[in-house]
């Protein structure tokens, strides 16, 4: 099979593209990037599709490199398929999935599970985050070796701070001589247990105990020192605070090894969002205060923050529609997060291949997986984006199992019009015609 996509605007941070051309794929690679492709009429047949993206963005395949597909063990929230199709129509051709699962991901056979409910659906590249400790408990380190030789991709805790300093250490040595990084949930629970919301302002208007930003900012710096300790690496995940943010920039400038990600809701919303107590704005971390989110935005522009993540955390209403006090953190993101993050550029915070890079080039990076390229030969993973279309969220039109969107209703501008995996069309928006 042979697909041919031409006139698009094709950028590659990865090799410093940015042109209009077209690019052949065959057997599921990156074939040619050249203008003006023509085929042989003798391959014209039915083995060759050809899409014309004028007026359109053509990018390595993004990744999601911070998810929860919930399965194995709470398939009622999402399975692995529903979260590969959320995938593709949100225009992420890989995602990696963490080990909050029931059971947990800290064994050989649920990762090779994973594997295996990834193949059967046969849409996104799904990459499995083992657990740091077993049971995700922090008490005993899992077997890190096997759990690579499974095909993980990285370790985490996601969901609970690993609290023990010398477990920590100890995961990021022995992760070091892996190549695999550590992903750090960053939250010294003294101070954030109770806590509903930020703590500011609103909490106090609204009577709810808050989570101070320091309950991030301290175990930031604790896993940088420890970095730097180690000379090993750390990835700060889902960063929400200007302190976390000017700890990890003083970090960088003194040549610690450390990266962070965030995500939409933490430069899109602040806590004022809370005012009317849906549970759909409920997470953690949670939304910060305004100086929190211009924090963000320059950590992004600056390249503090290495890349943006969904942090698609779905949830059933059983969970959801119930009591502020007692329903669960999380919303979904795999679906809006492009059309989000498309506002950083008509911002000007990043320009559209500063935004590829944090989506594509830098997750790969940091997961050391063979993707977010355009180069010849390459896996033909490919997102095309329209920077104009203008669309309204309806979340019981995604195809997550999830409902828990904050972002229902609005009007966004830019999407996904096509997702190809491995050269195979997995999601095209009803204009193309596939």
């Amino acid at each position: 099979m042979k697909l041919l996509l031409k006139g698009g605007r094709v950028i590659d941070p990865s090799q410093n593209i940015d042109t209009v051309t077209d690019i052949l794929i065959e057997n599921g690679k990156i074939s040619l990037i050249q203008q003006g492709i023509t085929l042989p009429e003798a391959d014209s047949g039915d083995d060759v599709k050809i899409f014309n993206v004028n007026d359109t963005i053509v990018t390595p395949g993004l990744i999601d490199m911070h998810t929860h597909l919930r399965e194995p063990g709470f398939e009622y929230k999402e399975t692995i398929r529903t979260g590969s199709e959320a995938a593709v129509a949100g225009g992420f051709t890989s995602i990696a999935c963490m080990a909050n699962t029931n059971p947990v991901n800290d064994t050989r056979s649920v990762t090779e599970f994973i594997h295996k409910q990834a193949r059967l659906a046969a849409l996104a590249n799904v990459y499995p985050i083992a657990a740091i400790s077993k049971g995700q408990e922090g008490k005993v380190l899992t077997e890190f070796g096997d759990l690579k030789d499974a095909g993980a991709v990285a370790f985490s805790d996601d969901g609970n701070p690993v609290t023990d300093s010398g477990l920590m250490r100890h995961a990021l040595e022995y992760a070091f001589s892996f190549d695999m990084p550590v992903i750090s949930h960053c939250e010294d629970t003294a101070l954030s247990s109770g806590g509903l919301m930020h703590e500011g302002f609103m909490a106090t208007q609204l009577g709810l105990q808050g989570i101070p930003g320091i309950a991030e900012d301290i175990m930031v710096e604790r896993d940088i020192r420890l970095a730097d300790f180690t000379k090993t690496r750390v990835h700060i995940a889902h960063v929400s605070t200007a302190g976390s943010v000017r700890a990890i920039r003083e970090a960088r400038s003194a040549g610690i090894n450390v990266t962070a990600e965030t995500a939409p809701h933490y430069f899109t919303l602040t806590d004022e969002a809370l005012k009317g107590f849906s549970t759909n704005f409920k997470m953690y971390p949670p939304l910060r205060g305004s100086d929190d989110v211009e924090a963000i935005k320059e950590g992004l522009r600056d390249g503090t923050i290495d890349v943006i993540a969904s942090d698609h955390a779905p949830h059933s209403s059983v969970e959801k529609d119930v009591e502020f006090e007692y329903a669960a953190n999380g919303i979904i993101g795999l679906e809006t997060t492009l059309p989000l993050c498309l506002k950083l550029v008509d911002e000007g915070i990043l320009t559209i291949a500063q935004l590829i890079e944090k989506l594509s080039v830098n997750p790969a990076h940091i997961l050391r997986i063979p993707k977010g390229s355009l180069k010849t030969g390459a896996d033909a993973d490919i997102t095309v984006i329209d920077m104009h279309k203008r669309w309204t969220v309806d979340a019981n039109q995604f195809r997550s199992k999830g409902r828990n969107c904050p972002f229902n209703g609005w009007e966004l501008k830019g999407n996904v019009v096509m997702t190809i995996v491995g050269g195979d069309v997995k999601y095209a928006a009803p204009k193309l015609g596939v």
